[in-house]
């Protein structure tokens, strides 16, 4: 049977571009090893925060590849890499899969394709998963998005069923549901199929859930809370973790009220000194300057400071 990622904390990496829209390397990598250096266990690349939709083949193999020999050579070896191989079709996603093998990663992340909804009845979907995770040369994890799947939300008896296969080791829950989490974590143990949350304001109670921890947009700007807030759960200091989950929740809405991916491209660069914030359209690009006039981001300011202090 393959193995599920160990739990922990995990990123969905921002990925920076030159003005002319080339993978902007030296910020890539420099961001690679703040994340490692925050303690995290593994990076997923060409996740929804990646731009892995706006990325060409190329592109995406040569960001896995990046992100594993940049750790490698900085003594990060033990942090796992973790590919979005995610495409609207079977065909597709399998290459993608075989990329991921060949360019470092250890385990691939699927969403489930959404060109045509009408047609991907449970049947469907179950046999999609099934047949990409049968021609995965490494383990797969199935991504729960509904927002950039059309809506389609996986139920956790469909998600059970998937993780009786042998080469599907998890799942990333980005629907904020810790029924559906505790449901499936009450089922199997996490080193079978390791359930994470796909959002930080559901950390902590996803943990108090079973969770394996979490894959998160916020890690990118906050590393070192997060594993603070695990080491705390894992203390059993729940009560010191609880105001720390408070905060952060707060945190998580807002980056998502100043742009999402392009608000966090915005925060990394003004604060920790590194990236433009070019995003591919039709995402659009947030002002790091306009960023004091937001007013939610004063609740981030807060946490940075925390952050830069640890």
């Amino acid at each position: 049977m393959s193995s599920a990622p160990p739990p922990g904390i995990y990123v969905p990496q921002v990925i920076f571009f030159t003005d002319d829209e080339d993978l902007d390397i030296p910020p890539i990598q420099e961001h690679i090893l703040r994340l490692a250096n925050g303690g995290v266990t593994g990076i997923l690349v060409q996740g929804s925060n990646g731009e892995a939709q706006h990325l060409s083949h190329k592109e995406r193999k040569q960001a896995i590849q990046l992100t594993r020999k940049t750790l490698d050579k900085n003594g990060f070896q033990n942090v796992l890499v973790i590919a979005g191989t995610g495409a609207q079709s079977t065909r597709e996603t399998k290459k993608l899969c075989v990329d991921a093998r060949d360019a470092g990663a250890s385990h691939v992340l699927v969403l489930t394709p959404s060109t045509w909804p009408p047609q991907m009845s449970i049947d469907n979907i179950i046999r999609f998963h099934r047949e990409v995770a049968d021609a995965s040369p490494i383990p797969v994890m199935i991504y729960n998005f509904p927002v950039v799947t059309a809506g389609q939300d996986l139920d956790s008896d469909t998600l059970a069923v998937l993780a009786e296969h042998p080469n599907i080791v998890g799942t990333k829950l980005s629907c904020g549901n810790i029924g559906k989490l505790h449901r499936l974590t009450s089922r199997f143990p996490s080193s079978e199929f390791a359930v994470f949350a796909g959002r930080t304001d559901l950390l902590l109670q996803g943990l108090l859930s079973g969770s394996a921890g979490t894959i998160a947009a916020l890690v990118n700007i906050l590393p070192k809370l997060h594993s603070k807030l695990y080491k705390l759960y894992e203390e059993g200091n729940i009560k010191e973790a609880m105001e720390l989950q408070g905060k952060m929740g707060h945190a998580d809405w807002a980056v998502g009220r100043i742009g999402g991916i392009g608000g966090i491209k915005a925060i990394i660069s003004k604060n920790f000194g590194y990236g433009e914030t070019f995003v591919r359209g039709p995402l659009k690009a947030v002002d790091p300057e306009k960023l004091e006039d937001h007013k939610h981001y004063s609740v981030l300011e807060e946490l940075i400071a925390l952050e830069k202090s640890l």
